[in-house]
């Protein structure tokens, strides 16, 4: 059997990986002002949508996935969140294979790569941080990646206004666990 094999047999603790440390470097870069004025400036620029426009946004999204015109994946990719968010992604090295923010109705403001989705609103990501203040944190389940040969975990965590102190939106990010493991065992 393989070293391989092995690590797909056993999932990481994601919650023992994702230590208060790791957690506090993650809110340390949610804190730059380029997320709490792009979170806030898509709240008030949306306001409270009915399910059926964010339905449509949603239905827009996944067909510009497939069609060679992209206007929302295009302007939500080029917004100085998104540049932000893929500098912070190629800063880690391969820790976080994917970053994306949320606003208020759980559609995406700004991501580090084109997600599946443009409304989270219906996920775990977005009901168990949002809605339960600016400080909750939910830590998905480990998933097993074959094609890349590495554990995955999600932490989701609220995004509070500096101003307020109220959650305005939630981050999903994704820790490559194998890597984030790799790291805590050699101290780098």
């Amino acid at each position: 059997m393989t070293q391989t094999v092995l690590a797909a047999d056993t999932a990481p603790d994601a919650t023992a990986l994702l230590t208060p440390d790791v957690v506090s470097e993650v809110r340390s870069w949610l804190a730059n002002p380029i997320v709490a004025l792009s979170v806030n400036a898509q709240n008030d620029l949306r306001g409270q949508l009915a399910q059926g426009e964010i339905d449509a946004l949603d239905t827009q999204w996944r067909s510009e996935r497939e069609a060679d015109d992209k206007p929302l994946i295009a302007a939500t990719l080029s917004a100085p969140l998104s540049i932000y968010l893929l500098r912070i992604q190629a800063k880690s090295v391969g820790l976080y294979p994917e970053i994306f923010i949320m606003d208020a109705n759980g559609l995406n403001v700004g991501q580090s790569s084109i997600t599946g989705d443009y409304w989270q609103g219906d996920e775990a990501k977005f009901q168990k941080t949002f809605p339960n203040g600016p400080d909750a944190v939910f830590v998905d389940e480990p998933e097993w990646d074959g094609d890349n040969k590495i554990w995955r975990a999600q932490m989701n965590m609220s995004i509070a206004d500096p101003q307020t102190g109220k959650a305005i939106g939630a981050a999903t990010i994704e820790f490559n666990l194998t890597e984030l493991q790799r790291r805590m065992s050699t101290g780098s």
